[in-house]
């Protein structure tokens, strides 16, 4: 059994809710859920990453319209008040993070640093 529902934790947009559910349906994988989490790397400390998963038992599970979003206890405390969008876009489209918590972000988004945390601006590796 996974862990705690928390809603208010990260919000999804209308839009990213719409893309998880169609993607979900071209897998025939209604069981899986957007796992959304924070790893140590990328050009200003941490990094976002997204997988389809299934919750494990200490992680907190969002609901969004019949739409699991799973985040791990480490990644709370970077991703608290959060939001996942998707934008389309000529060049393609893809999932975007807001976050509050990022003091600084490099230039492709998907590296960020905290307040608490030092580094130094470097060219983006992604």
């Amino acid at each position: 059994m996974a862990g705690q529902t928390d809603t208010a934790l990260v919000r999804m947009t209308p839009k990213a809710v719409a893309k998880v559910r169609e993607l979900l349906a071209a897998k025939n994988r209604t069981d899986l859920s957007l796992r959304l989490y924070v790893s140590a790397g990328g050009c200003r400390g941490f990094s976002y990453g997204m997988a389809w998963d299934s919750p494990d038992g200490d992680d907190h599970v969002i609901d969004h319209e019949g739409v699991r979003l799973v985040v791990d206890p480490l990644s709370v405390q970077y991703l608290d008040g959060a939001e996942v969008d998707f934008s389309e876009s000529l060049m393609g489209g893809g999932f975007t993070i807001h976050n509050p918590n990022a003091a600084a972000t490099c230039g492709c988004g998907q590296s960020f640093r905290t307040d608490g945390d030092g580094g130094q601006a470097c060219g983006c590796g992604h």
